[in-house]
């Protein structure tokens, strides 16, 4: 795949594809930034209180929807950089992601023994089948961020600061998911019933996952693709505002100072504006 040729065989035009993405993205970034993240934190409350009818509260299908949306500015932001390096190494990281999420459902390892409660979609052998969409985005966006805040990192320095904005994510997105029941530990946690060998497991699977987005990508045209392409981190922007909601709601002031560090950095990366979210600003393709 050759993100250069814009007709394949069978008439499909990359390109067009690619650019009508960008421009759904663009034309809609502040339904898909905030709207979204705004209306799922609503109803993930509503249905953990018991507000909402059993057919639809944490509804799979609906959960994954959601998801996907909110993800959208990120594949249409990748999308032009996806030749067969990348899709090779995005592949190996899914397969990976599945491998690892069944060892710690079967084994407890690396994370602790722990279980899903809720399903987040259809399930196989315990592990959600869209598990890639919920756990790749979160990488990648932290890698992202790191590559526009600190271009100048060398390799090792940056998959590991990588590495760090990674925990920082799930130390947000865990005691969020845990007080709606999504998953549970066995025996808690001292992290709002989060154990510390979840953040342990957090380090494997992060460095793994980092250091492959790291040799998918060619990394000076990720960063002038970054640099053009405002709405590439909105989906960032869509996690700090669900879950740092979702946590202030329950009283995880860490994870919600957390969810505001977070935010700075977008901030400081002129990435987390609502001024931004004008659909009259130039498109991005």
């Amino acid at each position: 795949m050759d993100s250069s040729t814009s007709s394949l065989a069978g008439g499909f035009d990359r390109t067009a594809v690619e650019t009508a993405l960008s421009e759904l993205v663009h034309d809609n970034r502040f339904t898909i930034a905030v709207v979204f993240p705004a209306v799922g934190a609503v109803l993930f409350v509503a249905s953990h209180r018991g507000l909402l009818p059993d057919w639809l509260a944490m509804h799979p299908a609906l959960v994954l929807f959601g998801t996907l949306v909110m993800r959208t500015p990120l594949v249409a932001g990748l999308a032009p950089l996806v030749d067969r390096r990348a899709l090779a190494g995005l592949a190996a990281v899914t397969a990976y992601s599945y491998a690892i999420e069944f060892v710690g459902v079967t084994t407890g390892l690396p994370y602790g023994e722990f279980h899903y409660q809720t399903e987040l979609g259809p399930m196989v052998a315990g592990v959600p089948v869209g598990l890639p969409v919920f756990f790749l985005p979160l990488v990648v966006n932290s890698y992202l961020l790191v590559l526009l805040l600190f271009p100048n990192l060398p390799r090792t320095r940056r998959v590991l600061v990588s590495l760090g904005v990674v925990l920082v994510v799930d130390l947000v997105l865990d005691p969020a998911a845990v007080a709606l029941g999504f998953w549970a530990y066995a025996g808690g946690g001292p992290y709002y019933g989060v154990p510390l060998s979840n953040y342990a497991g957090w380090v494997v699977s992060g460095l793994v996952a980092v250091t492959a987005v790291e040799y998918s990508f060619d990394r000076e045209r990720l960063a002038a693709r970054l640099a053009d392409c405002e709405f590439m981190l909105d989906d960032l922007v869509s996690f700090v505002l669900l879950w740092g909601a979702v946590n202030a709601y329950f009283g995880n002031w860490v994870a919600v100072a957390l969810a505001g560090a977070l935010a700075g950095g977008l901030v400081r990366a002129e990435r987390f504006d609502f001024a931004v979210f004008d659909p009259a600003s130039p498109r991005e393709t």
